[in-house]
């Protein structure tokens, strides 16, 4: 890789992406990050690029659109998982690829979802950081954390005066990785929350949840309403999963089974 790489979203927004390894001969591995992330932090930091170019595979993973390097408008017309899950599909198609292998961790899990349940190209599909709230909210359980505390810590001058923590860890979080704050709150203001047609997913499917992730409760709900899924917990919070020494082997085994 010898830098970003990008492409033109179908209304209009550069997004930009890292594109690691050359075997042509299986399915890349398009990574998703999650809420306020981007590919660096939830995926090169931790280990999980590495772990799977060691194990041969090509790897593919965006900024979403709102984060790292992608054009990040303040307009919530612009943001949803919906409208993300058609980037996916947009860079399969710049790709020029006929399957994939699909990651997505938090919101990207529900952008992976959304993308699972319509896209035939994907192979095999991992789903971490998320739970019953797939199934019982339509997308991220906002039972812990509701959308309207998180766009209020967001746009807050001062965060010491957010008051709730899970607000407050994703606003220490995004201040921690640059990221543009009024971007984060206008996804905040369209998180998904309408039925997910699991039912449809007949990718061979993976759900990995960190056994403290107050955004994964109860996952085997999920894992259950998805046909044939895996469910394999970890330890970690939503925050640390990623870093936990179980989760970037969880993955090379799945998508390499």
């Amino acid at each position: 890789m010898n830098g970003p790489l990008w492409f033109t979203s179908s209304d209009g927004l550069q997004i930009a992406y890292d594109d690691w390894g050359s075997d042509t001969s299986r399915p890349p591995v398009l990574l998703h990050h999650g809420f306020a992330a981007n590919a660096n932090h939830n995926w090169v930091l931790p280990g999980v690029v590495a772990a799977l170019t060691d194990s041969g595979r090509r790897v593919v993973a965006l900024d979403a659109r709102g984060h790292g390097r992608s054009d990040h408008p303040h307009d919530p017309d612009f943001y949803g998982e919906a409208k993300m899950a058609g980037d996916v599909a947009t860079l399969a198609d710049a790709l020029g690829v006929d399957e994939f292998d699909l990651v997505g961790y938090s919101m990207g899990a529900i952008v992976a979802l959304v993308v699972g349940s319509t896209e035939p190209r994907v192979r095999r599909l991992v789903i971490g950081g998320v739970g019953a709230g797939v199934v019982e909210r339509g997308g991220v359980d906002t039972r812990a954390l509701a959308p309207d505390l998180l766009q209020a810590a967001l746009r807050a001058d001062d965060p010491a005066t957010i008051t709730d923590p899970t607000a407050a860890s994703f606003r220490r979080f995004a201040d921690h990785t640059g990221a543009d704050r009024f971007a984060l709150a206008a996804q905040a203001a369209r998180v998904h929350r309408s039925p997910i047609e699991l039912d449809r997913i007949t990718a061979p499917t993976l759900v990995l949840a960190g056994r403290d992730d107050p955004l994964a409760v109860r996952p085997h709900v999920l894992a259950e309403a998805i046909p044939g899924a895996q469910l394999t917990v970890i330890d970690g919070d939503h925050l640390g999963a990623v870093g936990v020494p179980a989760f970037a082997p969880a993955i090379v085994t799945f998508v390499n089974g």
